[in-house]
Order: C-alpha cells, then structure tokens, then sequence
C-alpha cells in the first residue's frame, strides 16, 4: 500500500510546480519533500519526475500517479460525506421476524418505502433463534422476538404483543372446548405448534385446558408453510393453534371457528438488536412504523 503522505506530497508538488512552495504549502522543508518523492518512486519502482534543473517533468508513470493521487483525494471526500451524512428516510434496513408478524408487517411497510423510495426494506421471516443468530452475524440489524434475550448479546424493548387464537373447523363453532373435544378433533402440527398450543391453554383462563398434556394428543396432520397450515382445519381436519395475524389473512374465514377465550392470550413482543450496534438514523423511521402498525394491529 503506498503512503498516502508522500502520495499527497506529490499530488501537491505536481499541481503547485515547485519544490519549494510546495515544502511551504506542506510546511515542511524542500529536501523533506525531495525525500517524499524519492520514497514514492522506490515503493512505485519508476520514477516518477524528470528534474530539468529548477523545473521538473512528469514521467508516463508519474502521470499516472497523479491520476491515481486525484482518485484517492475524490474517493476520501466522497467517504466522508457520506459518514456525516445519516438521512433517516434513505438507506437499506434489514429486519426479521416471524410468518405471522411478516403478514402484518410487511403491506405497511411496503407503504412506507412508497413514501420514501430511497428507503429499501428487506423482511427475512425466520423463528426466534434464527433472529437472534442473524442479528449476531451482521445478517440483519434489526429483528422482533417473542422472549426477552440474553442482555449481555442484545439490546430490546417491547414493542406490542401478539394474541394466540386457538382455531377449529366451523362445525364446531357451538360446542364447549373441552380437552376430550380436542383429543377428538386433533392437532394440525406446524413448526411453532408445540410452543403456541402449551402457552395458549395456559393461559386462556380454563383450568381443565391448563391441565391438558399436549403431548398425548393426536395430530392428524403437519405443515410447515404458514399460509397453508388453516387449510385442513378449514376442511374439518383437526385444530390449531396461530397469531391472530396468521388467522385474518386466511381467505375461508366462514370455514373457521375462532375460540373465544375467557381470557385474552397474548404474546410478548420485544424488538431486539445487537448490543452496543448503534444503528443509522433510517432505522429511527422503522422503530416509530413497527410502533403504530403494532399498536393498531
């Protein structure tokens, strides 16, 4: 790598054309800026200039220098006012988050960039831990989270919550919801079934589905795909357990029976990222938008 002093030294020799002035513009003395050149043509390999007594010459490789000492000047201005220049409404933001969340999320903020079209969202839909593994990485600087993390890595706050519905096929829209109802009907299995379902009966206000072990119910099917996981329910298949979210974007809702609960379920949300990672002021504008869609939705 060649020293950006002795290249600057030559930039300014070639555009002031004398030895001496340049050693004033540089404050330093005329044998200090003959031993700058001097160190530049050694790391280089050529010489640079061709002294023709007082005066000097360029050489080819010296124009080049020169061409290349203009490049790094206009490269270091153009690094810098970027670094001084933060605009809150341009720039790309990274974020991640659950299918469910994605759904709700991802119309508003599509609004959003509309609204500032220099400010590019990109969404990753992943579970928690992946979240939270990419947010370590650099993947992506920003991620909502249904457990408060491991504070030493993260920094997070609440955000909003997300309520759980339980969700069974219509036909069973009058009857009581009962555990030997639900051994009946059966599980539709889904990659976060095994930690929504348990939370739901805990917390929905009915002892006897607090009691329920959810691991000797039957499933009478799986699917890993978010937007299909209410088809066999739909289909009087068996029941699950989703984010609201998940629930409203599903076309057949009149195939649906949304469980009323005797209490409301609902699931922390933390907006988290990595610790000690201060974040541009871009990300400022997705913070106040992830606020109002959360608070409304």
């Amino acid at each position: 790598m060649l020293n950006p002093i002795w290249l600057n030294t030559f930039k300014t020799l070639v555009e002031v054309g004398h030895f001496t002035q340049t050693a004033d513009a540089l404050h330093m003395t005329q044998p200090g800026v003959s031993q700058h050149i001097h160190k530049l043509e050694s790391a280089c390999g050529h010489l640079l200039i061709k002294r023709e007594g007082k005066r000097f010459e360029l050489t080819e490789q010296g124009r080049l220098m020169y061409d290349y000492a203009l490049k790094v000047t206009k490269d270091e201005a153009t690094l810098l006012e970027r670094l001084s220049f933060d605009d809150p409404f341009s720039g790309v933001c990274k974020l991640s988050c659950s299918g469910a969340l994605a759904l709700l999320l991802y119309t508003p903020l599509l609004a959003l960039q509309k609204q500032h079209p220099n400010l590019i969202v990109q969404l990753e839909v992943a579970p928690n831990h992946k979240t939270l593994q990419d947010l370590q990485t650099g993947a992506v600087d920003l991620g909502i989270v249904t457990h408060q993390p491991n504070e030493t890595q993260y920094q997070s706050s609440v955000i909003g919550s997300e309520t759980l519905c339980l969700v069974l096929p219509s036909a069973y829209q009058d009857a009581v919801i009962q555990p030997e109802l639900l051994h009946q009907v059966g599980l539709i299995n889904h990659p976060d079934a095994k930690h929504y379902l348990p939370l739901y009966l805990e917390r929905c206000g009915d002892p006897a589905l607090a009691e329920l072990d959810t691991e000797r119910l039957a499933v009478t099917g799986y699917i890993n795909q978010l937007s299909q996981i209410l088809l066999p329910v739909a289909k009087g298949l068996g029941f699950t357990v989703l984010p609201e979210a998940a629930v409203a974007s599903f076309a057949h809702q009149e195939s649906l029976h949304v469980v009323v609960p005797k209490q409301p379920v609902e699931e922390t949300l933390y907006l988290v990222h990595k610790r000690y990672r201060t974040l541009p002021k871009r990300y400022d504008t997705i913070f106040k938008a992830l606020a109002e869609i959360l608070s409304s939705g």
